[in-house]
């Protein structure tokens, strides 16, 4: 209890206690929202016109030090759009194809170690991380940094994905623009997610999708609500950017329609729950071959990475098909596509069963050894060409057993895609959106819809992505409640009492009332007591504030013509309840009473409000 008068009493003012406490945990309001609306547009410009550069830079570097000098065709998706391939040599050269990832990532890795050390790795997990921290921003080198960095990866035939570092440099141009309009964290926070989702929606071609995901994949058990529509408009203008460049399609090509047969949904559950444990591979695997690869140097890491791609690839090359050999390289697109579509080179029934499934194998190990040493590459790509090669060999296998020639492996590559993703990504909305917008058409929602269902509940403790929390009131991101942080703390523990306090008896004369208060510098509350020392009600400086603007003060006025009834909280009692008090009766100040009514202190808005600061700092 303090013993002194507060020298300087924050400027609260009457009910300024919300103003002040729930600054930062209100909704947005409208005239915030249509400003960062406007913002997002600059944010999802800038990240559309960045993911058409990258994209060009990526496939021409791909093209080059893939295509051309090592002399095998990278495997396509139907719907990568760009092509400028140089003519290949027709002898291809399977010790380059050891060494050409190696190379690439070993330029990549020390440009990120002497630059920009957050740009190691797959990108989404630093830019959720960067959401989360107390000054949230990804800093303006990453956009510049990390688009080289993936092309020397990528371009070389490093097993990743593109979608997680154009996540990350969408999520730095969200922040550049915020810290150039000079915007409030918040806004900064959702400029930022804003980023997010555009990146990924030009890259991907998935406006929606990229939109949910990125208000989704910031936690496992919640999703960004404020900054939903920002991310969906960023989205929209940095998908049309993109499809302005290079044309509207979508990225894989697929069956004209897939026809709903009720018959077929114990078997997708089934390959859910059979994905489920593919996922927890993965991540168990991601996260032992970062802990070991912290052993050597940073910049070396991904160069190792890279080594071990090249000899999964020539190997793959030489002993079995050129084509496997390829599907160990970058972000799996073009196996994927395979997978839906089929091809030749892998047949059909059992045998078809078992090269998706041997190359879901060597895509994992692949995509562990240029991830988990810190290549920058994502792990969002080769997490769908995972889940659609086991897919489409569970749809292989079980038209082959059941003898259901209605059964379409291709749908199940296409379900198995967004479940092993919406699982260990903890993004089921985001993913199931995402593989109708890649597919162009909704008709396997349903089957999409139960198995992402069976994934989020099969992999709760696996989770792609480290920086990810559990709700909101986990990240720093978002100050706990008010009246959780005041309920956790007694009105005993603040209330003032310096001194002796002013108090009056029914009968005290009004004039003599503004005499008293006026000399007190401390006290807002002022208790008035009855014959029997009972409290009987209290005295505002509202109400004397009141009184003395009148001109003449009737002379037989008294204390008990000017109170109002007495707010009194006991000592026990949270500040919860004395900030409810306040206000509900438009209190600055209560009193404080023990239990037989004796007051022992006095607790006003200044203390609540300033135990909910000192708690934020």
């Amino acid at each position: 209890m303090s013993s002194e008068p507060p020298s300087r009493r924050p400027a609260f003012g009457r009910r300024g206690l919300l103003a002040a406490v729930l600054k930062d945990a209100a909704p947005l309001d409208l005239r915030i929202l249509g400003r960062v609306l406007l913002h997002a547009i600059f944010v999802g410009a800038g990240a559309g016109a960045m993911a058409c550069l990258f994209y060009y830079a990526l496939e021409l570097m791909t093209q080059i030090c893939v295509d051309v000098l090592t002399g095998y065709e990278t495997l396509r998706a139907s719907g990568e759009l760009l092509d400028v391939r140089a003519h290949a040599p027709t002898k291809p050269r399977p010790w380059l194809l050891l060494f050409v990832p190696a190379l690439g990532a070993l330029a990549a890795g020390y440009l990120v170690e002497r630059f920009a050390p957050e740009c190691a790795g797959a990108g989404a997990n630093g830019t959720i991380r960067a959401f989360h921290q107390k000054v949230s921003e990804v800093r303006r080198r990453v956009m510049f940094i990390k688009p080289i960095a993936t092309v020397l990866t990528l371009g070389t035939g490093g097993a990743g994905g593109r979608e997680g570092p154009t996540m990350q440099i969408g999520g730095a141009i969200g922040s550049t623009v915020a810290r150039l309009l000079n915007v409030s964290q918040r806004e900064r926070r959702i400029l930022l997610v804003a980023g997010m989702a555009a990146g990924t929606s030009a890259i991907f071609r998935t406006p929606l999708g990229a939109a949910l995901l990125a208000v989704e994949v910031l936690y496992r058990d919640d999703f960004e609500a404020d900054a939903l529509v920002p991310a969906v408009l960023a989205s929209v203008v940095g998908y049309s950017v993109f499809i302005g460049v290079y044309g509207e399609s979508t990225l894989f090509e697929t069956a004209s329609h897939y026809p709903f047969v009720v018959s077929h949904l114990p078997l997708y559950g089934l390959m859910t729950v059979v994905l489920s444990v593919a996922g927890r591979l993965f991540v168990k695997s991601l996260r032992e071959m970062q802990e070991y690869a912290e052993r050597w140097p940073a910049w070396v890491r991904p160069a190792v990475g890279g080594l071990g791609v090249g000899a999964l690839a020539s190997t793959l090359a030489v002993l079995a098909s050129h084509e496997m050999g390829q599907a160990v390289l970058g972000g799996g697109y073009g196996v994927a596509q395979a997978a839906i579509t089929g091809a030749d080179w892998i047949g059909t029934g059992l045998s078809a069963a078992g090269i998706l499934a041997l190359l879901a194998v060597v895509k994992l190990l692949a995509a562990t050894l240029t991830v988990g040493t810190g290549g920058s590459a994502g792990a969002f790509g080769p997490t769908f060409a995972i889940g659609a090669l086991l897919g489409g060999s569970f749809g292989q296998l079980a038209r082959y057993v059941v003898g259901d020639p209605t059964i379409d492996p291709g749908a199940f590559a296409l379900v198995g895609m967004g479940a092993l993703f919406g699982g260990i990504a903890h993004a089921p909305l985001g993913s199931l959106v995402m593989v109708c917008e890649l597919c162009g058409s909704y008709d396997l929602l349903v089957p999409l819809m139960l198995a992402e269902g069976i994934a989020f509940v099969t992999l709760r403790r696996a989770s792609l992505y480290r920086a990810q929390k559990s709700t909101k009131q986990d990240s720093p991101a978002h100050p706990p409640r008010v009246m959780e942080v005041l309920s956790r703390m007694k009105v005993h523990e603040v209330m003032k009492m310096p001194g002796p306090y002013v108090r009056f008896s029914l009968g005290t004369p009004v004039p003599e009332v503004l005499r008293k208060v006026g000399d007190c510098s401390w006290q807002d509350a002022f208790p008035v007591f009855d014959d029997e020392e009972t409290i009987v009600g209290m005295i505002t400086p509202e109400m004397l504030r009141v009184l003395a603007a009148e001109r003449e003060l009737e002379p037989w006025l008294l204390a008990a013509d000017a109170m109002q009834p007495a707010v009194v909280v006991k000592a026990d009692d949270d500040l919860r309840v004395a900030s409810e008090r306040m206000l509900t009766d438009g209190l600055r100040e209560v009193i404080v009473v023990d239990d037989d009514g004796k007051i022992v202190g006095f607790v006003d808005e200044a203390e609540v409000g300033q135990v909910y600061l000192d708690f934020l700092n």
